[in-house]
Parts: C-alpha cells; structure tokens; sequence
C-alpha cells in the first residue's frame, strides 16, 4: 500500500511539475528575428520545418508576449516563392502571421535576382522590403532581438 502511495506522489509529482513549465511562468516577453537564406530543399522540408520551429517557439512562450521577425534574403526569399504555389507553406505563413510575426524581404535580393514582390511572392507588400537582409538582421539585434537560424 505505502509503495501505491509512493507512485502516486511521485506521478503527482511529475504532473505538477510539467504544468509548471508551461508558458505561462516560464518565459518572459521575447523579441526573436528568425534569419533564412537557404533554400527550401525536395518538397520545401527546409523552409516548412522553420515555420514549425517559429510556431514551437510562439507555443512555448506565447504570442502576445512575442515580437517576431523574418529575415529572408538570397536563396531564402524563395520561402515566399514556393508559398504561391505550396499550399502547406502558404497556410503556415499567413498562420504565423496572424500572430503577429513579420516577414521581411530583402530589396538587394529582388534587384539582384529580378523578383517582383508583388508577382513573384505571396503576399508580400512594399512595407515588407527592408533595404538589406544582412543590414536588417544587425539592425534588429541591436535593438535587442536576439538571432535564431533554424
């Protein structure tokens, strides 16, 4: 009986203790910028297992206690690209973004490749191009986003 009980504890125990590393207590308001500038690989895997670590991240920490940029520049500007075309990328995005995280795309990048942001990308407006990726990124880090490369 005493070792029945003794399971019980230690199984309340456990219990307890993962509900107290839920989001809630754990983690204060975080600003993250999530740097992308590979390309998606067969079937887009690369760029659909970055939107499943950003939206780790926001289940993690909580939306409303998130600032969250994307930096896309070079080959990873072709996340958007594929988004035209990739049902299952396009929802992760417009998913990511109804939580408040902003996509960025590099100006550099569209010149030098000869991209229309508003042809060639999925949703992709002229308040999403920033100058440079690599400028952006330094940009965001000094004002205190911390850098992630998933």
């Amino acid at each position: 009986m005493t070792r029945i009980l003794g399971l019980i504890s230690a199984m309340l125990l456990i219990v307890m203790g993962s509900a107290a590393l839920g989001a809630g207590d754990r983690y204060a308001s975080q600003k993250v910028v999530y740097h992308i500038n590979y390309t998606g690989g067969e079937g887009d895997r690369a760029y659909l297992g970055a939107m499943g670590n950003i939206q780790n991240h926001i289940n993690a920490v909580g939306a409303e206690k998130m600032e969250i940029k994307v930096v896309l520049h070079g080959d990873g500007v072709g996340l958007l690209a594929s988004a035209k075309t990739n049902a299952a990328l396009q929802s992760r995005v417009l998913n990511l973004r109804g939580q408040n995280a902003q996509f960025t795309v590099c100006n550099n990048t569209l010149v030098g490749r000869d991209i229309s942001y508003e042809d060639d990308l999925f949703e992709v407006f002229e308040d999403d191009i920033v100058p440079s990726g690599v400028a952006e990124l330094s940009h965001l880090q000094m004002q205190g986003y911390t850098y992630i490369k998933p």
